[in-house]
């Protein structure tokens, strides 16, 4: 074997490198698998309807929350679509919105699909100011043309069309 090395210092380092590296390597294995249901991806409802999310990954969805589709439940549940210039999802929630929720104000919402299409918020985010919106949502709503800014009017000369909806 003339690839090995000839002194015994260095076959020793070789050897240990040689042991060292599976588990190196195995270690890094495990801890990503471990770590991948801690990733949460952030979707809009058009991306989401691309995507196609499996039910039950944790993801977020931000947008728009829809005009008239606030439905509060006396159990606590409450029910609203979230949409941007493409698509809408039903969102259903249980527990209290931020002070700061309403209809027409960007939201996000962390949870996940289930097997009908709904999107079971485990955590609903509300924008804290006139001017804050979460950087993802703004962003997305500015690549599609629906962002109202610090103007309240769209940057676009088009009326917002209701968009088709993913589960209603």
């Amino acid at each position: 074997m003339s690839w090995l090395p000839k002194s015994p210092k260095a076959r020793r380092r070789l050897t240990l490198l040689a042991a060292i590296a599976p588990v190196l390597a195995l270690a890094v294995g495990l801890t990503l698998w471990g770590l991948r249901d801690s990733i949460s991806f952030f979707y809009t409802p058009t991306q989401a309807e691309a995507a196609k999310p499996p039910p039950g990954r944790a993801i977020q969805l931000g947008g728009l929350v829809a005009e008239g589709s606030v439905v509060k439940h006396a159990d606590g549940r409450v029910e609203f679509t979230v949409q941007d210039q493409g698509a809408v999802d039903k969102v259903v929630f249980q527990g209290d919105l931020p002070d700061l929720f309403r209809e027409g104000q960007g939201v996000v919402a962390v949870g996940a699909f289930r097997e009908d299409g709904v999107f079971e918020a485990k955590r609903v985010l509300a924008k804290h100011d006139e001017r804050y919106m979460p950087r993802e949502v703004s962003k997305a709503l500015k690549e599609q043309g629906e962002w109202y800014g610090e103007g309240g009017k769209p940057m676009h000369d088009a009326p917002i069309q209701p968009a088709k909806s993913n589960a209603l």
